[in-house]
C-alpha cells in the first residue's frame, strides 16, 4: 500500500532527465562536463555523476584523485587510460566498458580517437573535486588541448 502523502514521496527516487543536465561545473578545453547527480539535482551526499565529452585527440597530465574511487562507463569512442608511478601501464576501453580508478593511483586520460568525441559516464565517491597534479612525465604528452580547470589543472603552474 503506497501514500501519496508518505515521506519518500520527495525524499525518495529521483529521476534527472538527460535533457535536464547542469552544465555549470568547472569546464574545460577539449572537454565538456555535467553533472546529472548532486546535492543540488538528487539531494546526493556520497556520490556524484554526470556525463564527459572529450573532443578528439584530448589528453590530461598526470594526477590523481586523492581518497576518491572513479567509475567511468564508456558510451561511445575509445578511452586509454595510462597508470602507474611512472604512467607506465595502458589500457583501452570502448562502447559499454567501465574503468575503475582506485584512490590515490596516479593516471593520465586520453581520448584514443583522433577523430571522433568520447562520450562517458563518471561515478565519483564523493562531491568534492579532489585532483592532486603529479610531476611524473606524461608518456602521451598532453599536447596543445590540455584540460585545464579547478579540478584538471597545469601542472607547469
Amino acid at each position: 500500500m503506497s501514500s501519496k502523502s508518505g515521506k519518500w514521496l520527495n525524499d525518495g527516487v529521483k529521476v534527472i532527465s538527460g535533457e535536464n543536465l547542469d552544465g555549470n561545473t568547472p569546464q574545460s578545453p577539449g572537454m565538456s562536463r555535467a553533472s546529472a547527480i548532486n546535492r543540488a539535482t538528487a539531494g546526493a551526499n556520497k556520490l556524484w555523476a554526470g556525463t564527459v565529452i572529450i573532443d578528439a585527440n584530448a589528453k590530461t597530465g598526470a594526477h590523481h584523485h586523492g581518497e576518491l574511487e572513479s567509475i567511468i562507463y564508456v558510451v561511445n569512442g575509445r578511452a586509454r587510460m595510462r597508470w602507474g608511478e611512472n604512467l607506465e601501464y595502458i589500457c583501452e576501453a570502448g562502447p559499454g566498458d567501465f574503468i575503475y580508478v582506485p584512490p590515490f593511483v596516479p593516471h593520465q586520460e586520453i581520448n584514443a580517437c583522433a577523430e571522433k568525441k568520447l562520450e562517458c559516464i563518471v561515478v565519483r565517491s564523493d562531491q568534492e573535486p579532489v585532483v592532486i597534479n603529479l610531476e611524473i612525465p606524461a608518456i602521451e604528452d598532453p599536447g596543445e588541448t590540455f584540460w585545464i580547470d579547478p579540478i584538471h589543472a597545469d601542472p607547469n603552474r
